[in-house]
């Protein structure tokens, strides 16, 4: 799709960085195309590419969707999955979706856990309190210093991955943003006693300047020990 170049009017009244960002997002063909095609976001058509890569959205799969403000992700997945299959949850209030179950709550916080477990035990057919899939397109407040920012994101992926343990399904998949540089060791470490397949994948509908890629995790073991496949 050619991509249409766009001034800002009145551009004097925004800094720098603001007027950087605000061009970015009138000249963004994916901001656009969510706008036309009624996403909340443009996030969701990240989403979108991984579903059409790995496969991992089916009908009656029960989904948690971590950081999901504005709702992109959970708009895009109660479509695929059914209506009453879907946990959002945010530290931010969002919009109804139709069909999506929504928590306001810090996952950080004690017996988070449990009260998502007993919110998943309300979908019908689900007295385990488990899931099928966790999403989390999270990332930690910049701080502006590289190290800084990069430590907090591994430590936010860190902590969605340990949600995970408890919620997952056996044969569950995970699906985390994470940035390229600096040491993900630990990360690959509890990927590799948990699951089966991890995959790094970078839709198209990524910025091309940012450095974020998802990893996919499937097959998720519980308590097995079989040794992980890992492809990059």
């Amino acid at each position: 799709m050619p991509q249409k170049f766009q001034q800002l009017k009145h551009s004097k009244r925004f800094s720098k960085s603001s007027k950087k960002w605000l061009l970015r997002q009138v000249n963004d063909q994916f901001v656009e195309r969510a706008k036309n095609e009624g996403w909340r976001s443009r996030a969701t058509f990240k989403i979108i590419e991984i579903d059409e890569k790995f496969k991992i959205f089916k009908k009656h799969k029960i989904v948690v969707d971590l950081g999901c403000a504005p709702g992109g992700w959970s708009q895009y997945c109660v479509g695929k999955v059914g209506e009453g299959n879907v946990v959002a949850i945010d530290l931010l209030p969002i919009s109804p979706i139709v069909g999506v179950n929504f928590m306001q709550l810090d996952f950080l916080s004690e017996n988070a856990s449990e009260k998502i477990i007993d919110e998943l035990k309300k979908i019908k057919h689900n007295s385990s309190g488990l899931c099928d899939i966790v999403l989390s397109d999270m990332a930690a407040n910049a701080t502006g210093d590289q190290n800084t920012d990069h430590l907090r994101i591994i430590g936010l992926l860190e902590e969605a991955l340990n949600l995970s343990q408890k919620i997952l399904k056996n044969q569950g998949c995970f699906v985390g943003k994470i940035f390229q540089g600096g040491s993900s060791k630990e990360i690959l470490n509890l990927l590799q006693q948990n699951f089966l397949s991890v995959k790094y994948f970078k839709p198209e509908s990524s910025r091309k300047d940012s450095s974020e890629t998802y990893l996919v995790a499937s097959g998720f073991k519980g308590h097995e020990s079989e040794k992980i496949k890992i492809m990059i």
